[in-house]
C-alpha cells in the first residue's frame, strides 16, 4: 500500500492522538487510574510541538476541550465495525472541521495538502487532516488496517502497514515480545513440570 509522506505523518499524528486517551494508557501504578496524555493545556502543547503541528498559536481549555472531543471521536473511527460505520463517522469529523484544501510547500517539505482552513483551531487542524488521512485508508478498501492492539493490558491504537495485514500489536519490541516471552515461560514450565 503505498501511502504519500503527509498521508502518513496524520496516520501517526491520529494514533499518538487517540493514544493519550485515559484508557489508552495504562498507568505505572494501577492504584494511580487510568493517565490522560492531554491532562492538560501544557501537554497539548507539547503533543502539538511533537507533531510538528504549524500554526498553533495560544492554546486554552477549550482548545484542550475541543481536542479531547476530536480524539474521541477518532477512537470510534478506530472501533468501527465496518467501512460504511468509519466513512460516516470521518465525513461528520471532516465535515464539523470546515475543511479548505489547499496545496503547500512550508517547512522544507515538498508539496502536500493541506486540509483545514487557514487559521484553523488545533482541533479543526487534527479533524481536518488526520480526518482526510483515515479516509484515504478507508477508500483503498483497507479500514480493517485500523486496529487496537492484541495484549490483555494494552490497547493502542495503530495503524497497520504489513504487507499480509498480520500485525497484533501495537508495537512489536514491547507488547509483541511481552506475550512472546510470557508464552516461551510458561511452555517451558509446563514441560518441566
Amino acid at each position: 500500500m503505498l501511502i504519500p509522506h503527509d498521508t502518513r505523518i496524520a496516520l501517526d499524528t491520529v494514533v499518538d492522538l487517540v493514544n493519550t486517551a485515559p484508557e489508552s494508557e495504562p498507568p505505572d501504578d494501577p492504584a494511580d487510574g487510568p493517565v490522560d496524555g492531554l491532562a492538560d493545556v501544557a501537554a497539548l502543547y507539547a503533543f502539538a510541538e511533537r507533531h510538528l503541528i504549524s500554526g498553533v498559536g495560544t492554546l486554552g481549555e477549550k482548545d484542550l476541550a475541543a481536542v479531547r472531543d476530536v480524539r474521541a471521536r477518532f477512537a470510534e473511527v478506530f472501533a468501527a465495525p465496518d467501512p460504511r460505520t468509519a466513512a460516516d463517522l470521518v465525513n461528520r469529523l471532516v465535515a464539523a472541521a470546515g475543511t479548505t484544501p489547499q496545496l503547500t510547500d512550508h517547512d522544507g517539505y515538498d508539496w502536500h495538502v493541506h486540509y483545514f482552513a487557514p487559521d484553523a483551531s488545533i482541533a479543526d487542524h487534527l479533524a481536518a487532516d488526520c480526518g482526510m488521512a483515515l479516509a484515504f485508508i478507508i477508500v483503498a478498501g483497507e479500514q480493517e488496517r485500523l486496529r487496537r492492539c492484541e495484549a490483555p493490558d494494552c490497547g493502542h491504537a495503530f495503524v497497520d502497514l504489513s504487507r499480509n495485514r498480520s500485525r497484533r500489536y501495537c508495537s512489536s519490541r514491547t507488547c509483541g515480545n511481552r506475550l512472546h516471552v510470557a508464552a516461551y515461560r510458561a511452555r517451558r514450565k509446563e514441560a518441566a513440570g
